[in-house]
Order: C-alpha cells, then structure tokens, then sequence
C-alpha cells in the first residue's frame, strides 16, 4: 500500500527527519510512537501527502505521488486517503451530515448521493439520531466519530490518525480503538496512527519507535 524511501525533512537548520524508510501492507494497522518532537507528525503528514519531503521517494498504491501534478495529487489524496485529527476540524457552522459530505463534494459527487453515504456511515458509528446536530451540540467522542466518517466518506485506501484519542477521555478513547479495528475489519482500510496512547499501539499490527528521526 504504501511504501517510503529514505525520507528526510528539515525546517531551516533542524533535521526532523533523518532517512525514514517504511513499508506499509494493505489492511495493516500500523502505530508510531515516540517522544514529542522526534518528528511523528511531520513523517504523517509526507506520508499523508499533506507535505512534501525534501528527498526520498513516496509510493501509494503504485503511484509515485510526488511526481504527481498538485491538482492531480489534490485529487489523489482527496480519493485514495483519509485523515482523523486530534481536534477533530468539524466546521462549526455546518451540520453532522454536512461536514462528512465535505470529501465527496471535493469530488463533485451529486449532493443526493453524498448525503446518502453521510447517513450510512453516521448511522454505521452509532450517530443515527445526531445527524442534523452542529459539532457544539456533540459530546467529544460524537465529534471524533463525525471526524472518522468524514475520513471514510471517498472510501479511502489508507486512513492517517494523528493523536485520534488525544483530547478523549479514557472510555471514549477504547471505544475509538475498537472503533478502528472494526473498521479495518468491515471495510479493508489500512491505518497509520501516530499515538502517546501505548494500549491503542499495542492492539496495532505493527509498532514503531520514532527516535530522533528515525523510525525503529
């Protein structure tokens, strides 16, 4: 699914990342951890195609995608990845529905058939009756599942998560974890989480140390 050759990034004279090679199977739940500042969320988002390296090379899905053309690879990302934050990122203003159907109008879907796959998905994450509710009407881990379906909507290839239980209580940050499992197991996705939670890193496939910008 993905793989990533001697990655490196620097931010003027600080070397963030110092070659990171990883490969990354189809289905796959694979964790990072690693003190704050060894460069986990710099490595996601390149990974994530959200920011590009300074060498290295990126394969996702056989496409070298920073040799990609920035619409193409806008589109790219937009089809082929998913992205669950932290804080979540739901416009305020826009309803549960609205803001999961957010991907799918990037990719000009009919609004009839976006809001259709907005509601499966809601009601497939337990938030049936919270459909029309805007993100302040939602308890947090309501907001974190609003923030998972609109990482699912373009049925992507490869969902990122960055610190997804950070700003969760402890029941609500299990029920998250089941939350992935369950996903890769109905829908195929493989999962790259960047986490200080040790429980969710240790259910994953595979964990990885990032240590002064080298994965271990």
């Amino acid at each position: 699914m993905i793989e990533a050759k001697d990655i490196r990034k620097s931010y003027g004279t600080l070397e963030v990342l110092k070659g990171v090679d990883l490969t990354i199977g189809e289905g796959e739940v694979v964790s990072i951890v690693g003190r704050s500042g060894a460069g986990k969320s710099t490595l996601l988002h390149i990974l994530g195609t959200l920011d590009s390296p300074d060498s290295g090379t990126l394969t996702i899905k056989g496409q070298s995608v920073f040799d990609l053309a920035p619409k193409k690879l806008a589109a790219f990302r937009n089809k082929e990845i998913g992205f669950i934050f932290q804080f979540h990122h739901l416009l305020p203003e826009f309803t549960a529905v609205e803001n999961v159907c957010i991907p799918a109008y990037i990719q000009q879907t009919s609004q009839a058939a976006a809001e259709k796959r907005a509601k499966e998905l809601l009601d497939y994450l337990g938030l049936k009756d919270r459909l029309t509710h805007k993100p302040s009407e939602l308890s947090g881990g309501e907001q974190q599942r609003v923030a998972v379906a609109r990482a699912l909507m373009n049925q992507p290839s490869i969902v990122f998560a960055d610190e997804p239980t950070g700003n969760l209580d402890s029941g609500t940050s299990e029920e998250l974890h089941e939350l992935i499992f369950q996903l890769r197991k109905d829908f195929q996705q493989s999962f790259v989480i960047v986490t200080h939670n040790e429980e969710l890193a240790k259910l994953s496939d595979r964990r990885l140390i990032m240590d002064d910008g080298r994965l271990n």
